[in-house]
């Protein structure tokens, strides 16, 4: 993303072992923060019914854990043999994580316009806490938990790691001499996405339990939406090259 990734792999040329798996790490840190998994991800938790830190993590390492597995997966080929999935192959897997950002929009969007999304406070234990609620349900303004299932956003991640927003980052790893090495940092860079994605998909839900995010919950909901929805759909564009993609 904006020539970071080559920026930061220029620390590990003809460096130590340690400098190259330190590259690793900050590939995979760093590769949270591309702009489709932004979108995601911020759609995944705004779009549930109780996302206020420890639950975001929760999702976010479950979206990072499926996303480095198919990164992994994908990302072997290359490190060992050089093997590249056929172009349309990868322009189709573009497709589908736009179509999954897309979704996901969608969704939000839905859940705001029938009403079934709000932020407030509650006890549970003489504990006080806010989340993202729904009382879709039932007309009481009972507090029913239904968490979004870790399994989902597993499968999301899985779905989302198809795509090559971690281009770069594999190419920079397949120049490395040792195969050994290179697998390593592969598994590195996988890991710590997911690590990555957990710090980040906690920062958003601390701050849509944050005071002035619940107090205007109901318009940020649309437009996140809406941000969302319009970048998932330019994504797609993107992989056919209908649109510009300068990250």
């Amino acid at each position: 993303m904006f020539g970071l990734d080559d920026w930061i792999a220029g620390f590990s040329d003809g460096a130590s072992v340690f400098l190259v798996v330190l590259v690793a790490v900050l590939l995979g840190l760093r590769h949270a923060l591309d702009p489709d998994h932004v979108a995601a991800m911020a759609t995944l938790i705004a779009g549930g019914r109780e996302r206020a830190g420890r639950a975001a993590a929760i999702l976010g390492l479950a979206w990072g854990m499926g996303h480095g597995a198919t990164l992994f997966a994908f990302g072997l080929p290359i490190v060992l043999f050089g093997a590249y999935l056929p172009d349309n192959l990868q322009r189709a897997a573009e497709t589908l994580v736009g179509l999954v950002i897309v979704a996901l929009a969608v969704r939000l969007i839905l859940r705001w316009k029938r009403g079934q999304l709000h932020v407030h406070e509650h006890t549970h234990g003489g504990v006080t806490h806010a989340h993202v609620h729904s009382h879709a349900e039932t007309s009481a303004h009972a507090h029913v938990h239904q968490p979004r299932s870790p399994k989902g956003a597993f499968g999301v991640g899985l779905m989302h790691g198809i795509g090559g927003s971690a281009g770069v980052s594999v190419l920079i790893l397949a120049t490395i001499d040792s195969p050994a090495l290179a697998v390593l940092s592969l598994a590195i860079l996988a890991v710590f996405t997911a690590v990555s994605m957990t710090i980040v998909t906690t920062g958003y839900g601390l701050t849509l339990a944050s005071r002035p995010v619940r107090a205007s919950f109901g318009a940020i909901a649309p437009v996140l939406g809406v941000a969302s929805l319009s970048f998932g759909l330019w994504y797609a564009a993107a992989a056919w090259s209908l649109a510009p993609y300068p990250f």
